[in-house]
């Protein structure tokens, strides 16, 4: 008679706990041609396996790789009956999230990997939908293969919400910059107090009606390409970004010329001098310089903080994860035990093979009731918590925005004079860095209760269920035992005893490798970290870069010209300044929102290869003296874990290069934006300028034409027809020169501006 038994135990595997999951859950969409294509990926290759057998290769039973002839390796060639599940067939589980695995060889099966690369999976994977959440307590009831994916499109929202806060509080700021040189104008009865009202009246509408026009935009592109409402893929949020980024650019050039048509107005009501007129555009355009300084500060600090939070996140969800893998382990220790001691007891002939398998496949279908009921539990009694949690956390959000509206509203209000515009501003900035402190620390405090809570709800289903899995095995030793064997009570005490003295030492050693995994997950963060460290330097280098190479730029521009005033030459300087000033900081959110992206698509291979490294170290750590095979086995993987960094790095290099020249290609068309704007700005001074000079210039010449009509009268002893003409068409001749003179010098200045 066979011996199955281990058979039996292995196929209380992952796979069933993970349908009890899905059951309970929406599935994402996916094609047929995906579910063909995983089909037609096995990775089980009948000719090499059939070489492998005839060849007579034994590796150990918990070997993850066997080397093959030709150098690469493959899953286990005797398991035949399993599916093993590859990295690059982008499953909907993981060892680290999901409930895991009752065996040790179904573990291997599901984690086991020939390579991460593939170009097909690499399209599938972008075109693979996951979860659309909108905070982060959901994603702790996310499967753990979707969970950076989750993190990451929160992240993508929460710079999208900052940009859009400091875009309103530009509009707002300047404003308020306006009306204190309104309030000015006012004092000395320039202007009436109804017309002041009127032009501000005006400006706002203008900038609420710019806020409709983008937000029109912006929820077209949300709804371009939604196939389901609950899911999102990796692509569609790649390319609402990058329109998101193109309308936020047409947005920024419209702003541009509605201040510059806001304070066209108010110089045309105040009907000031033209020096007056000038002064004021340059006081002005400093205002706002000042204006982007202030909101480029606060917008790195929060970007920071943006980033910080998913580091958090990150480890939260990662404690909750750990949770929810204790009660599997628990069973496939308690299980494998209670098989040893049946095993020893079928040796000494006080229980046949067919008892001892009954006995399991009993055990084994009470065990699995327990684990699909603390999975559903887990599922439903978290929904419902986390459900409580969203409740509080949205009134909490609505009075925290309710009370820094009115902190804003109530320093806006406030009358200043031009001469305290440097109060203003230095009030301003306290207020933004109150608020983004107090924002952090409430979102930091209320992502901590929705994890602790989440985390308590765990422990306390898990005491419950393993209550209940100690009761069934003390219900095999005590009551089930003894009438199929004939053994004492006493002796099966001694059986349960012995039970209880080795799972001790069991369960500390699976605590021991999940502390060695938690430890290798902090150092995979703290790499990552130090990676967005290079990337705001790498930022900040090419911000310096750009911003020195357009300054020249528009500095050999003025140079050319050489016909400006000091005043003219002054504010052309200043107006580009603020322009490129804009430019820079929307880039810079957008080079943030780049590197987001980027970490999603590398997200899956840096997972897989974690999930290597984490087995390796398992592996290394539960059998300190190996034998040649086992020692040739590790070195054998940590070669392949060496070439799978290699690939990763080179790719993460691939990534990183097509973000970066899309972010070039981006700058190119700001900037091209702002060269068209500046053409303007520089075309109104020239013909200002070109105006004036003609001025002066007829003055000059109709001076100089009467004295030389005088002189020519007065020396004419006759005035007759012919000298009338001849003076005349002199008179029309000079003219010509003039104008031609003109419209030469005009188009020579064109011609240097362009």
């Amino acid at each position: 008679q066979k011996d199955d038994s281990q058979r039996l135990l292995e196929s209380f595997n992952t796979d069933q706990i993970e349908h009890t999951l899905r059951n309970s859950r929406a599935e994402p969409y996916t094609s047929k041609e995906e579910i063909l294509l995983e089909e037609s990926e096995s990775p089980l290759d009948n000719n090499v396996t059939a070489f492998a057998l005839k060849a007579k290769v034994i590796y150990p039973i918990n070997q993850k790789f066997r080397p093959l002839a030709d150098g690469s390796s493959n899953p286990s060639l005797h398991e035949n009956s399993k599916q093993v599940i590859l990295p690059n067939q982008v499953m909907e589980t993981s060892t680290s999230g999901s409930l895991g695995s009752l065996s040790q060889g179904d573990k291997e099966d599901c984690s086991s990997s020939t390579t991460i690369h593939s170009t097909t999976s690499d399209d599938r994977f972008q075109a693979r939908a996951f979860l659309k959440v909108t905070s982060f307590p959901e994603v702790l009831m996310c499967d753990s293969f979707d969970v950076k994916l989750c993190l990451c499109s929160l992240i993508l929202k929460d710079l999208m919400l900052l940009d859009s806060k400091l875009r309103k509080e530009k509009h707002g700021i300047f404003i308020q910059v306006l009306k204190v040189y309104f309030t000015d104008f006012c004092r000395k009865k320039k202007i009436s107090d109804d017309l002041f009202k009127k032009i501000l009246l005006s400006q706002e509408n203008a900038f609420e009606e710019l806020q409709k026009q983008l937000d029109s935009r912006l929820q077209n592109t949300e709804m371009s390409g939604a196939h389901n409402s609950e899911y999102q893929t990796l692509e569609d949020l790649e390319r609402k970004e990058r329109e998101y980024s193109e309308h936020i650019i047409d947005d920024m050039e419209a702003f541009w010329k509605q201040t510059d048509k806001a304070q066209q107005a108010f110089l045309d009501q105040s009907k000031c001098s033209s020096a007056k007129a000038t002064k004021i555009t340059m006081d002005l355009t400093e205002k706002m310089i000042a204006v982007e300084s202030l909101l480029s500060e606060s917008q790195d600090l929060q970007a920071m903080d943006i980033q910080e939070k998913l580091f958090n996140w990150e480890l939260m969800v990662k404690m909750v994860n750990s949770l929810k893998s204790y009660i599997p382990e628990e069973c496939k220790c308690r299980l494998n035990i209670v098989s040893n001691i049946l095993d020893h007891l079928t040796v000494k002939n006080s229980l046949s093979v067919r008892q001892k398998e009954e006995l399991l496949t009993d055990l084994h279908k009470a065990f699995w009731e327990q684990l699909a009921h603390f999975s559903n539990e887990c599922i439903q009694q978290s929904k419902d918590l986390i459900l409580k949690q969203l409740e509080c956390r949205t009134k909490k959000r609505e009075e925290f925005k309710h009370r820094q509206k009115a902190e804003q509203g109530s320093l806006l209000s406030k009358t200043f004079h031009k001469e305290d515009v440097n109060d203003f501003f230095k009030a301003y900035r306290e207020l933004l860095e109150k608020h983004r402190q107090a924002q952090w620390e409430l979102e930091e405090e209320d992502d901590c209760e929705s994890t602790e809570a989440v985390a308590d709800l765990y422990k306390e289903l898990y005491s419950k269920a393993s209550h209940a899995l100690a009761g069934l095995v003390t219900e095999l030793f005590l009551q089930t035992l003894p009438v199929v064997t004939g053994l004492s009570v006493k002796e099966c005490e001694l059986l349960k005893e012995e039970w209880q003295e080795n799972l001790v030492p069991q369960l500390e050693k699976w605590e021991t490798h999940r502390q060695r995994r938690w430890k290798l997950f902090q150092e995979q963060l703290l790499q990552e970290k130090e990676l967005w460290i290079k990337e705001y330097a790498l930022s900040a280098v090419m911000q310096k870069h750009l911003s020195e190479k357009q300054e020249k730029i528009i500095q050999g521009v003025v140079n050319r010209l050489g016909c400006l005033s000091d005043e003219s030459v002054n504010y052309i300087l200043q107006k580009h300044r603020l322009l490129l000033c804009s430019v820079l900081t929307r880039l810079t959110l957008r080079r943030v929102g780049m590197a987001v992206l980027a970490r999603m698509r590398l997200s899956r291979k840096k997972s897989l290869l974690q999930e290597l490294r984490e087995q390796h170290t398992s592996q290394k750590g539960s059998s300190p003296c190996q034998d040649k095979d086992q020692w040739q086995l590790q070195k054998a993987v940590e070669s392949h874990i060496l070439e799978e960094e290699g690939k990763l790095e080179e790719e993460t290099q691939q990534t990183h290069l097509e973000f970066h020249q899309q972010l070039v290609t981006e700058i190119q068309e700001a900037l091209q934006f702002l060269q068209q704007h500046m053409e303007q700005v520089i075309g109104q001074i020239v013909l200002q300028h070109a105006r004036q000079e003609a001025g002066k210039r007829s003055s000059d010449d109709s001076q100089d034409f009467k004295e030389r009509l005088v002189e020519t009268a007065v020396e004419s002893v006759y005035v007759t027809s012919n000298n009338i003409n001849r003076l005349v068409q002199n008179y029309y001749h000079q003219l010509g020169e003039i104008t031609e003179s003109y419209e030469g010098k005009k188009l020579q200045q064109l011609k240097s501006l362009q």
